[in-house]
């Protein structure tokens, strides 16, 4: 015991150097003043030294309970990381390097297991894990490829000749029979992996040097990006070419991957643009998707399909929504030269990279924070990565997209709605979960709203039901409320909570009993499409709804008819509707970037549109009081208006890494909470917008907060700084890497002074 003990305390100070390195280079009193500050409560070093120092810094929110599993930065290269890639179970990661070596690493702890491969007399360019993970191939500037066994490290065989230069490109057929490269020489090569054989004739058409391939899902087809702009599919029994080769790109292409489903080619080029093409006809889909503001190196599909990750000579990482083409979030950023290779993680979890700067880093594909220290120990740079499936057990929370948020009457909660087809509560204080997710919907939970006396909750769900809840016991109340024929955009409980009223695809209202669980008269139409919202007046008199045909309709809930004509002035889509305490109002958000303000009365918009949101406006709401208005955006962010004036409050609130999908207010009106696509809830303080006492604390690229004279006050760890400066006084999952983060400068012995904190 006494031997295991001592292990552990080697382990953590260990860990707390390798964490901490960077402010103790720079000035050894950061040991103490950043290190010990922000080193995790759990850890032996700080429950054994962390009492003893009274004037360090204090980190009262967001602080890690235990150090992080993996380190986000791995080292070990000597020159430039060209290449990078996963193992098939998700526990190692291969890479090359211009160093000549490849070399495998541990996923969890970000060290390399064993020696480097050594073999190649020059450069390695490509790397990749056969199907069963047993092997690693390589190509490399010497000319050839190289089968490794990962158990041994041992090359296996002789190498594969035949390229007459460099070859830029590996990859193993998905049933781990094969290997086909791509070369210098302009050819591409097929390889019977037992025999080390070339199976065929080179495939011959590009007419310069080949710098991608990648096999099709089912291994019948192999893509090819060229030097000489253009992509082209090969049918792998013929080795001839199918369809004409795939052109739009004015620049090298650099990458190519296919979709999971194999409809899709994902190509990366000098040109800075990244374009998705159908396999089928060769048609591009879409615009090319832009935001790089350099040579596009390396592509790759997450798992699902749903996302493209790149990485790019201007040093960033950037993750791509393939629907709609945008951003799913800011650029990835920490790098500090290009970025030569990127890869999913098989759960998609997370992405590896691989850089001139000579190492390799784990983000998180969610908060988009890095996951750990970067991985060292290539002496050249790295050419390219991969992953490997099993990464370790997801955070508390929501997995995927939150739709809607509601607080409860009193406060004291948040309910939340999501894709991943739950509903979750949550307490606002401690941001801890509320119980166990509430499960019945067989399809994503679109909106939700608690109860007047706050012991229910109401949701709706693409399955085309309405569930009611007890949140006391978690337990659904009756059966599923069935009716509209397709999914179910919104609900919204009537005052006296008597009603439910919903909003569907199938272009109806419907009203329902909440004991019966009965639809109320027959479904309110009149919309010509999907109604996005609902919302019943202050007097419960009226609801009033919004659609993707552009109005916004109020209707009499007694006889079921409109109450005048619908309201028309947004250019877009209405996505969300919510009346005003008083009953007098309405306000209206949409995809036209507005907001609009409606005398319920006259039907008319008061005043001009609100105008500040840079895309779609997804949701809208009413403080309290009636003074502001709430909104939630594409652009990812929240913007406080004032009603009387049409003008922001203060600047945008930022924080979100995507899409911003529901915002509510407090009932005290001091707080908002918001849900968004990256499957995170925040809760803000509204009056940090009119508070003009904050102190900057912005740590620069380097992770110093710096006092005004440029002395150096503490350093912050990387998984910390977004949650430092961000406004957010809440994040859910707390432990996450984009978490709140606040910290206590009360008693903080710095500069001149620092000795004071071993005086206590």
């Amino acid at each position: 015991e006494s031997r295991i003990s001592v292990l552990e305390d080697i382990d953590d100070v260990v860990r707390f150097l390798l964490a901490f390195r960077a402010p103790i280079m720079a000035s050894t009193p950061h040991l103490y003043l950043s290190g010990l500050g922000f080193t995790p409560r759990e850890s032996v070093l700080w429950r054994k030294a962390g009492g003893r120092f009274e004037r360090i810094i204090r980190v009262e929110k967001g602080r890690m309970k235990r150090w992080p599993a993996r380190p986000i930065i791995w080292a070990g290269h000597t020159s430039y990381v060209e290449s990078v890639a996963y193992s098939r179970d998700g526990r190692y990661v291969v890479s090359g390097s211009y160093d000549n070596t490849i070399r495998i690493w541990d996923t969890e702890s970000g060290a390399p297991v064993g020696e480097p491969l050594k073999g190649h007399t020059g450069s390695v360019h490509s790397v990749a894990y056969s199907p069963d993970g047993r092997y690693v191939v390589s190509g490399s500037s010497d000319r050839t490829i190289r089968i490794w066994d990962t158990e041994n490290g041992a090359p296996v065989g002789e190498p594969l000749k035949g390229h007459t230069s460099w070859v830029f490109s590996v990859a193993y057929s998905p049933d781990g029979r094969y290997v086909v490269s791509g070369s210098r020489d302009n050819a591409i090569q097929i390889w019977d992996t037992e025999s080390g054989a070339p199976v065929g004739e080179p495939l011959k058409g590009h007419t310069d040097s080949v710098w991608s391939v990648a096999y099709s899902p089912d291994g019948r087809y192999v893509v090819s990006g060229s030097r000489d702009n253009t992509i082209q599919i090969w049918d792998t029994e013929s080795g001839a070419p199918v369809g004409e080769p795939l052109k739009g790109h004015t620049g090298l292409v650099q990458s190519v991957s296919y979709s999971p489903d194999g409809r899709y080619v994902v190509s990366g080029s000098e040109d800075k643009t990244i374009q998705i093409w159908d396999t089928e006809s060769g048609a591009p889909v879409g615009e090319p998707l832009k935001g790089h503001t350099d040579s596009v190196n390396s592509v790759a599909y997450s798992p699902d399909g749903r996302y493209v990750v790149s990485g790019s000579w201007d040093n960033t990482i950037h993750i791509w929504d393939t629907d709609s083409g945008a951003l799913a979030g800011d650029p990835l950023k920490g790098h500090t030269s290009l970025v030569k290779s990127v890869a999913y993680s098989p759960d998609g979890r997370y992405v590896i990279s691989g850089s001139w700067d000579n190492t390799i880093r784990l983000w998180d594909t969610e908060s988009g924070a890095p996951a750990g220290e970067p991985l060292k120990g290539h002496t050249s740079l790295v050419n390219s990565v991969a992953y490997s499936p099993d990464v370790g057990e997801p955070l508390k929370g929501h997995t995927d997209l939150v739709s809607s948020v509601a607080y409860s009457p009193d406060g004291r909660y948040v309910v939340s709605g999501s894709d991943d087809k739950t509903v979750r509560i949550w307490d606002t204080e401690s941001g801890a979960p509320v119980g166990e997710p509430l499960k019945g919907h067989t399809s994503s939970v679109k909106s939700v709203a608690y109860s007047p006396d706050g012991r229910y909750v109401v949701s709706g769900s693409y399955d085309h039901t309405i569930r009611i809840w007890d949140t006391e016991s978690g337990a659904p109340v009756g059966e599923p409320l069935k009716g509209h024929t397709s999914s179910v955009n919104s609900v919204a409980y009537s005052p006296d909570g008597r009603y439910v009223v919903s909003g569907s695809y199938d272009n109806t209202i419907r009203i329902w009993d909440t004991k019966s669980g009965a639809p109320v008269g027959e479904p309110l139409r009149g919309h010509t499409s999907v109604v996005t919202s609902g919302a019943y007046s202050p007097d419960g008199r009226y609801v009033v709804s919004g659609s993707y045909d552009r109005t916004i309709r109020i209707w009499d809930t007694e006889s079921g008819a409109p109450a005048g004509e619908p309201l028309k002035g947004h250019t877009g889509l209405v996505h969300n509707v919510a009346y005003s305490p008083d009953g007098r109002y309405v306000v209206s958000g949409s995809y036209d970037h507005t907001i609009r303000i409606w005398d319920t009365e006259s039907g008319a918009p008061v005043g001009e549109p609100l105008k500040g949101h840079a895309s779609s406006v997804y949701s809208v709401a009413y403080s309290p009081d009636g003074r502001y208005v709430v909104s939630g955006s594409y652009d990812r962010t929240i913007r406080i208006w004032d009603t009387e004036s049409g003008a922001p409050v203060g600047e945008p609130l930022k924080g979100h890494t995507n899409s911003v999908s529901s915002v509510a207010y407090a009932p005290d009106g001091l707080h908002v909470v918001s849900g968004s696509v990256a499957k995170s809830v925040r809760i803000w303080d509204t009056q940090i917008l009119q508070d003009s006492h904050i102190v900057d604390l912005h740590p620069d690229d380097n992770g110093w907060v710096k006092h005004p004279n440029g002395g150096l006050l503490f350093w912050v760890p990387e998984d910390c700084r977004h949650g430092l400066t961000c406004p957010a006084i809440l994040t859910i999952p707390t432990e996450g890497p984009r978490r709140t983060v606040r910290v206590d400068l009360g008693d903080f012995s710095f500069g001149l002074s620092w000795e004071q904190i071993f005086k206590g």
